[in-house]
């Protein structure tokens, strides 16, 4: 035991333990996704249908189908602030549970932000001020995205501009704070800032947001002010890549604890954090290596791996992305305000949705209530307070755990605690004096956002 806390101290520790290059599972796939559409033309759309939004070597990084895209040294540099991030073995929670089970977590709050969202805010900013761009838009659920990418703002020196989800902007002032304090402009969305902003508050005025909502806004915005690109913290392909940065120092941590997974659980709203940590095990697995159970934790709330459709769809409410096929709940589909911001998405990345259809991964949906539960009984155990996000993921850890103690046998569960719950303690607040509420599955709104698919879905 002392060797392996001392080895990973020494990891921890040693700037040269980052990785080098992210890396692509488009190299391995064991075939394809369907390629994004112009939403015009329904025809595949090239890299000039995405230049207004992304610099050119963004671009490049969602048609590479190379294994290793290189860090540049700066984003390299920006990194050492935080990474590598610790694994730590969870045994105060096994013996919590009096489990056979074996329970390890990467743990992404030690970043200046507080989640896993700066490996792709500072590669993103780094790229965009290198062409020349002066300014970025984006939006934020609950808030993790916005703080990281301000953070990075500051660091590449970009002026920011978040549109964060209403529910979230009411629910955790202290991270709009967070990104004041970084020098971002936070608004509310719906906001009076765009056109579409006022055209969603005309109809309803007490409109709560989504993630959908607020995308359509950030990217009204960027075509509008010129200087300006978008700047996103999930879905798309190049963010998914650039969070393998977690998956690749697992690996390698798993080998220095002598062990290696049976199960692999993350939490899913857009799909970053979940191939953050996944998607390098699974490359191990195109390769011909060992399968595991992967695990994608959602919110029973807004459940598109579980109860969405696989097909063609908008990632924003506006209607104004390219077309790409996902699980989805219906672009119009706007979930009910659960405190897992980061989480009310109606639909997946293409890639995460991808490996669904292909069986590599499983998806399972679980409520707030029971969530909080997981991360109360985790914070006393551990010691770490998780944001809302990742107890969806500990909450599917700790059920793995509990079915390995009645099976009566030993078992080997990774999963990503992609963030710290400190800016979130008014929802832990209500779930303590029992006024947290469960939100069913609203299927009657559901099939209706599912009416409204572009008719190209299949």
């Amino acid at each position: 035991m002392a060797t392996v806390l001392t080895e990973r101290t020494r990891f921890i520790l040693d700037e040269d333990r980052i990785p080098r290059a992210w890396y692509n599972i488009a190299a391995d796939l064991p075939s394809p996704p369907p390629p994004p559409l112009h939403p015009g033309t329904g025809q595949p759309i090239g890299p000039g249908d995405l230049a207004p939004l992304f610099p050119m070597e963004l671009i490049k990084q969602v048609v590479a189908t190379d294994r290793e895209i290189e860090i540049p040294d700066p984003v390299r540099d920006a990194y050492k602030l935080y990474r590598p991030s610790p694994l730590h073995r969870a045994r105060r929670l096994e013996k919590a549970l009096d489990t056979p089970a074996h329970i390890y977590y990467k743990y992404e709050g030690g970043s200046p932000s507080g989640s896993h969202k700066p490996n792709t805010a500072l590669a993103q900013a780094y790229f965009n001020k290198a062409e020349g761009v002066t300014r970025l838009a984006t939006e934020t659920g609950a808030g993790q995205w916005g703080s990281a990418l301000a953070f990075a703002g500051a660091a590449f020196d970009l002026e920011i501009k978040v549109f964060m989800v209403r529910a979230s902007y009411d629910q955790k002032p202290y991270r709009r704070v967070l990104m004041e304090t970084y020098g971002a402009s936070v608004v509310p969305s719906p906001s009076r800032d765009t056109q579409y902003g006022q055209q969603v508050l005309a109809e309803n005025p007490r409109h709560t947001g989504s993630l959908g909502v607020a995308i359509s806004e950030a990217i009204e915005d960027t075509v509008t002010h010129p200087g300006t690109k978008y700047s996103l913290g999930s879905v798309f392909d190049f963010v998914l890549l650039h969070q393998t940065v977690i998956g690749q120092e697992t690996i390698e941590q798993m080998a220095l604890a002598g062990e290696e997974p049976d199960v692999i659980i993350g939490c899913a709203g857009g799909g970053s954090n979940f191939a953050g940590l996944t998607f390098p095990w699974l490359g191990q697995t195109f390769r011909g290596g060992r399968r595991y159970k992967v695990i994608a934790a959602e919110p029973e709330a807004a459940p598109s791996l579980t109860r969405g459709v696989y097909a063609y769809d908008f990632g924003d409410t506006a209607k104004t992305t390219p077309l790409v096929k996902m699980h989805t709940l219906g672009a119009d589909f706007i979930p009910e305000p659960i405190h897992a911001g980061g989480l009310r998405y109606h639909g997946m990345a293409p890639l995460v949705s991808h490996l669904k259809e292909l069986g590599a991964i499983e998806a399972r949906s679980v409520h707030q209530v029971a969530c909080f539960a997981a991360g109360v009984q985790f914070a006393r155990a551990e010691g770490i307070l998780p944001a809302p996000e990742p107890t969806h993921a500990l909450k599917v850890a700790i059920d793995e755990a509990l079915d390995a103690k009645a099976a009566g046998e030993e078992r080997v569960i990774l999963f990503n605690l992609c963030g710290h719950g400190h800016f979130d303690l008014s929802a832990y607040e209500k779930f303590l004096a029992g006024t947290l509420e469960d939100y069913e599955y609203p299927d009657a709104a559901v099939q209706k956002a599912l009416a409204s698919l572009p008719t190209i879905a299949s």
